[in-house]
């Protein structure tokens, strides 16, 4: 399975404005973390993030891995990492693997991570899997806060529908884990009408 995580403010930003390698989340981008507070403990925070960090593979974009300073070369476990690029100009360090091809990039986690599941970062990552409709779930932890500006998560989809099944919400104290299974089968031309 490959399930995207991602916190999110109410409005949809994932970061805030004006990201860059020096401030990686933005400006008030690492609210969307507080969350992360209550990862040790018996509630739905603790159990989202033991769920993620169970996974056996990371796919993330060029520019969430940039911006997350590489995660130093180790994500969580020493799982690998492929990082979905336009350019596989240099090599990383640690296990990731630049891949260009969203599909090739998709089989290679899979097989990576056995019997586990793919963990995806970023928007960029997360659009090009929905695109190639190779995302099976969608995790978003959203934020009780409205960020009003920054990058949204789902900016750049084509003019389809994308239908979703909601799977799970569990509420904590500041946010709410929401997951979806994403209907691949289901997608649908916009300018048909629903019956």
């Amino acid at each position: 399975m490959i399930r995207l995580y991602m916190s999110m403010s109410l409005d949809g930003f994932v970061v805030g404005p004006d990201d860059s390698v020096e401030e990686p989340m933005g400006r008030g981008g690492f609210r969307l973390f507080n969350w992360l507070d209550d990862r040790d403990s018996d509630g739905p925070s603790g159990q989202v993030y033991a769920e993620a960090a169970a996974t056996g593979a990371l796919i993330a974009g060029r520019r969430t891995y940039e911006h997350a300073g590489r995660w130093n070369g180790d994500h969580h476990d020493g799982v690998p990492m492929f990082i979905l690029t336009h350019h596989a100009d240099d090599v990383p360090p640690g296990s990731a693997v630049y891949v260009t091809d969203v599909a090739e990039c998709a089989a290679r986690a899979k097989a990576a991570a056995g019997d586990r599941d793919v963990l995806v970062h970023g928007a960029g990552a997360a659009q090009a899997l929905l695109r190639a409709g190779l995302l099976d779930e969608i995790e978003l932890h959203v934020v009780n806060v409205l960020l009003g500006q920054g990058r949204r998560l789902f900016d750049n989809l084509p003019a389809e529908y994308i239908e979703l099944e909601n799977v799970r919400q569990l509420a904590d104290r500041d946010v709410t884990h929401l997951r979806y299974r994403v209907l691949n089968d289901a997608r649908e031309d916009p300018a048909t009408p629903a019956p």
